[in-house]
């Protein structure tokens, strides 16, 4: 679920978004990822809620690299047998 930025990032990141991400929004999920892609684009003001060090402040926008998954074991797929009449 999307978590909405907090009255600093949106005043310090509301004029990058529909610069930049405008087609994204109100997709906040698509929007910070949109922001992260293109986060050397971003004004000085709002680049420094796009840190790249992990975030610990839920408030803060997501980092949204990719991380490895972790190999989970699915359940065996139970096979239908054909109907015949």
């Amino acid at each position: 679920m999307a978590q909405a930025y907090t009255p600093d990032e949106e005043q310090a990141c509301s004029g990058d978004a529909f610069r930049l991400c405008g087609p994204e929004i109100p997709d906040v999920d698509r929007i910070t990822a949109c922001m992260t892609a293109r986060k050397e684009e971003l004004s000085p003001g709002c680049r420094v809620f796009f840190n790249s060090e992990p975030v610990a402040d839920a408030s803060a926008p997501m980092d949204l690299r990719p991380t490895a998954r972790k190999n989970v074991a699915s359940k065996p797929r139970k096979h239908k047998k054909p109907d015949v009449n």
